[in-house]
């Protein structure tokens, strides 16, 4: 359900982003793209990325959060720090009167969620999580296709994420590949955004089965590559495939299928599209996709993907988190919720928490949401 936010905002919208990172440059990009969005505030603890940041996409450096809250010129924060810090200083934020954008995950315990989401109603103001792949055309259209009927009875799905990360990547922050502060690795950290499609696309989630395992790296707590079946309240079933030493890095893929219909994204690239028309018995073909016609091309109107695959540098993203900024503005300024809400992020969360306890724990574990 849609609720009206108890504030509602004229002007354009004032950011800080907080983190100064290689994502929050991506956040500060995107604020200055952003039409009637604004960056006023860049903020770290080492002083010199502050000022970088600010120096490139506008506003004034500084070093701690606290900084910015009391300031008139901030309408909102964007949360751009270590994921087990994400809640904490969101809440903080809330409290203090302002709208909050989450880089993902939400956090990394349910625990930190839930409050998350019990600030969020308390405070009357606007935040989001950042899904910015819900917002290319390639999954709005299998989205929208699925919630739809138009493959029929969904039957399964696969979110698979074939990645590498080098020692180097880990050892660039400590906080990377730990537990208190990564929350998990390759399906927390780099395999997120494929498993929130496949649970957007899929809907509700029931119960995960999962193994996990660090195989390939000696420096990290957490896993490096899981796999998992997750079983669906409308009875479909899928498969969650990630791992960062999939040497040397290939593609995000996820699949979805029906009794009447299909489709696969690659790399955001809406590779094939098929939907039964209601004429057809969907009895044929008998022998694979390859002799069913693809209709990719006809449903985007030949534009399949945005700028940047799932798996590019983050630096080298931007259209879709515009559309997600685009999104966020719009919301402020007329008192509905974001299209990415904190629950549904939570979801996803959920999702993954229940991949890791089941692998530690070598049974089924049921998914609350």
């Amino acid at each position: 359900m849609t609720e009206t936010l108890a504030v509602q905002h004229d002007g354009p919208v004032r950011f800080a982003v907080v983190g100064c990172g290689v994502i929050g440059r991506v956040h500060a990009r995107s604020i200055r793209r952003t039409p009637g969005a604004e960056l006023t505030a860049a903020v770290d603890y080492v002083e010199s990325a502050a000022k970088e940041v600010a120096d490139e996409y506008g506003g004034t450096p500084a070093s701690s959060i606290e900084e910015v809250l009391g300031r008139d010129d901030v309408d909102a924060i964007a949360i751009c720090t270590p994921s087990g810090d994400h809640a904490a200083q969101a809440v903080q934020a809330l409290r203090a009167g302002k709208h909050v954008v989450v880089e993902k995950p939400v956090d990394v315990t349910a625990e930190a969620a839930e409050a998350l989401t019990a600030a969020v109603t308390e405070s009357g103001r606007a935040a989001t999580v950042i899904s910015q792949h819900r917002f290319d055309p390639s999954s709005i259209a299998v989205q929208e296709a699925a919630h739809a009927g138009r493959f029929g009875r969904l039957t399964s799905g696969v979110a698979s994420i074939a990645w590498w990360r080098s020692e180097s990547y880990y050892q660039s922050g400590d906080w990377r590949g730990t537990w208190a502060l990564d929350g998990g690795g390759a399906l927390m950290n780099q395999g997120i955004h494929t498993v929130d499609l496949l649970v957007w696309m899929l809907g509700r989630p029931v119960e995960v089965s999962a193994y996990a395992g660090c195989l390939a790296h000696e420096t990290i707590e957490v896993e490096d590559t899981a796999v998992a079946v997750v079983t669906f309240e409308n009875g479909a079933l899928g498969v969650i495939h990630g791992t960062t030493a999939a040497y040397p890095g290939l593609s995000a893929r996820v699949q979805v299928h029906g009794s009447r219909g299909s489709a696969i994204i690659d790399d955001d690239e809406l590779v094939y599209f098929h939907a039964a028309p209601d004429r057809d018995d969907a009895t044929a073909p008998a022998y694979g996709a390859g002799l069913a016609s693809n209709q990719a091309a006809a449903v985007l109107g030949g534009s399949s993907s945005t700028e940047g695959g799932a798996g590019a540098d983050p630096s080298a993203l931007s259209d879709a988190h515009d559309l997600q900024y685009a999104d966020f503005v719009e919301a402020v300024r007329t008192g509905r919720e974001p299209k990415v809400t904190v629950a549904s992020a939570t979801t996803t969360l959920r999702v993954i928490l229940a991949v890791y306890q089941s692998a530690a724990e070598g049974r089924p574990v049921r998914v609350r949401v």
